[in-house]
C-alpha cells in the first residue's frame, strides 16, 4: 500500500537511542518521499489532550531532527498512557491518525507500548515496533535500544566506586536499574569484576549474601562490590529489617522497605565491618548519550521500519538475533519468554 504519511512516537520509559531511531526513520522516510509526523508524549499525543495541536503532533523535517541522533532523552517526549487500555480511547487515536492522513505508525518502546501497537494493527492501522527500553527485558531480541548505554554508564560508575573502595578498604553496595530483569546488573558485574550480584530472577536471602561477603573479607578482599538490580527485593526472602537494625543500634522506622542504603547497613553489621557504603546509580542510566552499538541498532531499525511500512508489511516488531537486525510478528514476539543467564550469575557469585 502507498503511504501518504508515517507517524512515529516514543512511549514508556525513555532510553538512550530513541532520538537516533527518530532520526533514522526521518532520513528513511525522506529518502522514500514519505512525510513524517512526530507524535508527542507517546500514545497521549494521539488522544489530543492539549489545546494546541502542535503540542501533540509535529511534522518532522530533516533539518528538525538531523542533529538529535546523539542527544540523550527523547525529542518527542514520552509518557505512559493508561487510557489507551480502553477501546474507546484507542478509537480516538485511530480517528486522529485518519484525520492527519497518517497511514502507518512506528512505535518505539517496551512490551506495554507493543501491546498498544498490536491493538492499533487490529483496528486497521499498520504499525511497526522498535524495542526501546534499557532493561533488555524483551525475550525475542538479544538487545533493546538503550541497554548497551545503560550498562556502560553503570560500568563506568562501578569502576570509580571500586577505586575508592580499594583506597578505603571499604565494601560497596551499588544499585542499578532493572525492575523485573537483572541483565544490567549481571552484565555490569561481569564487566567490572564485582564479586556479588543480586537480581529479581533468582530468589535470595540477606543472610546468604552476608555469608558471601564474609568469605570475600576472609580472603582479604576488603573492597568487594555487591551489585543489586533495583527489582531484586521482590525475590528477597522475608527479613525483619526493622527488628534487625533497631537491635543492632541503627534507627529504623517500622514498615520501612529494604533499600540499597539499608541493605548496606545490614551488611555492615552482619559482617562486622567498620563501614559499607551504598550508591544508587539511578536515572543517569537513561539520560546518557547513546553508545555506538545503540546508535547503529537504531539506524538499522529505523530504516527497516520505514521499508516494512512502505512494502505493506505490518504488525511486526524489530529486534536483533545472532547479531543481525530482524523482525517478527508482535504476537509471536510478546510470547517469547525472557531467558536469564543463570550460568553466568552462578559463576559471578561462586568465585
Amino acid at each position: 500500500m502507498s503511504m501518504r504519511k508515517i507517524g512515529i512516537l516514543t512511549s514508556g520509559g525513555d532510553s538512550p537511542g530513541m532520538n537516533a531511531a527518530v532520526m533514522s526513520v526521518a532520513r528513511s522516510a525522506a529518502y522514500y518521499g514519505i512525510p513524517l509526523v512526530g507524535i508527542k508524549r507517546g500514545y497521549n499525543g494521539l488522544l489530543r489532550k492539549r489545546l494546541d495541536i502542535r503540542e501533540d503532533l509535529q511534522e518532522l523535517h530533516l533539518e528538525t531532527v538531523l542533529d538529535i541522533a546523539d542527544e540523550p532523552g527523547t525529542f518527542l517526549r514520552t509518557a505512559r498512557c493508561d487510557e489507551f487500555r480502553d477501546p474507546k480511547y484507542r478509537e480516538i487515536a485511530v480517528q486522529t491518525l485518519r484525520a492527519m492522513e497518517i497511514d502507518g505508525l512506528v512505535v518505539v518502546g517496551g512490551d506495554g507500548s507493543f501491546n498498544g501497537a498490536k491493538c492499533l494493527c487490529e483496528m486497521g492501522v499498520p504499525t511497526i515496533g522498535i524495542p526501546g527500553t534499557i532493561d533488555n527485558d524483551l525475550g525475542y531480541t538479544e538487545m533493546t535500544l538503550g541497554y548497551d548505554t545503560a550498562v556502560n554508564v553503570c560500568v563506568d560508575a562501578i569502576r570509580k566506586i571500586r577505586a575508592t573502595s580499594r583506597s578505603h578498604d571499604r565494601p560497596a553496595v551499588v544499585e542499578v536499574m532493572g525492575r523485573h530483569c537483572g541483565d544490567i546488573a549481571l552484565t555490569a558485574a561481569v564487566s567490572t569484576g564485582s564479586e556479588i550480584v543480586v537480581v529479581p530472577e533468582v530468589p535470595w536471602k540477606v543472610e546468604d549474601v552476608a555469608r558471601q561477603l564474609k568469605r570475600q573479607l576472609a580472603k582479604g578482599n576488603t573492597r568487594a562490590t555487591i551489585i543489586l538490580a533495583e527489582g531484586c527485593y521482590s525475590a528477597m526472602a522475608p527479613f525483619d529489617l526493622y527488628g534487625y537494625l533497631t537491635t543492632h543500634g541503627k534507627p529504623c522506622y517500622e514498615g520501612e522497605p529494604m533499600s540499597a542504603v539499608r541493605f548496606a547497613s545490614v551488611m555492615k553489621r552482619m559482617c562486622g565491618m567498620v563501614e559499607a557504603r551504598a550508591t544508587v546509580i539511578g536515572y543517569v542510566q537513561r539520560g546518557a548519550e547513546p553508545t555506538a552499538r545503540d546508535s547503529s541498532f537504531a539506524f538499522e531499525a529505523g530504516n527497516l521500519a520505514v521499508r516494512l511500512l512502505r512494502d505493506g508489511i505490518s504488525n511486526q516488531v524489530i529486534g536483533m538475533q545472532k547479531g543481525r537486525v530482524m523482525y517478527m510478528p508482535i504476537d509471536e514476539a510478546l510470547r517469547v519468554k525472557k531467558r536469564f543467564n543463570r550460568r553466568i550469575y552462578d559463576l559471578v557469585n561462586s568465585l
